[in-house]
């Protein structure tokens, strides 16, 4: 795939991208992941091997690794990001509560608003749900302005993973 921006470059890791075969859960989700601080893409590799051991949510596929520049505060590393095609048991509600327990297992520290992170997990996409709660919002809002959602996003959806 050719990136337009010279900021953007798409690059492989340890599980990304990969396919898994599924284990028959009921509900499919689409995780944006991401992160700057440290080792990101073996972070990233390590929660999906954590996630195929543990049983809670299973990865379907994931997408290529973009290296995209910061928004918001923009002092700081670029980021990679990817996006996961999982599958659970779990509603909307435990999924998200799950990812920032995951979050917080994996070394996030939450200092301020679009801060640098070790790790950044997010519900894009919770089967064909749609859902507004003070705690959620699914489809994820304004994914669709994101580069780093957006163009690991056409990974799940072509077929090219």
């Amino acid at each position: 795939m050719e990136l337009r921006d010279e900021r953007l470059s798409l690059i492989e890791a340890k599980y990304f991208p990969v396919v898994f075969r599924s284990h028959g859960m009921a509900h499919r989700a689409v995780i944006g992941i991401g992160g700057n601080v440290g080792d990101v893409a073996a972070r990233f590799g390590r929660v999906v091997a954590y996630w195929q051991r543990n049983g809670r949510v299973r990865v379907l596929k994931t997408s290529p690794l973009l290296k995209n520049p910061p928004f918001g505060f923009l002092d700081q590393p670029d980021f990679l990001n990817a996006v996961m095609l999982v599958e659970t048991n779990l509603d909307p509600l435990a999924l998200i509560r799950y990812l920032l327990w995951v979050e917080k297992r994996f070394g996030r520290r939450r200092t301020f608003k679009n801060a640098p992170r070790t790790l950044d997990l997010d519900i894009i996409f919770y089967d064909d749900m749609r859902l507004k709660t003070m705690r959620l919002e699914v489809p994820h809002p304004k994914f669709h302005e994101r580069d780093s959602v957006m163009i690991p996003l056409r990974f799940l959806k072509d077929g090219k993973v």
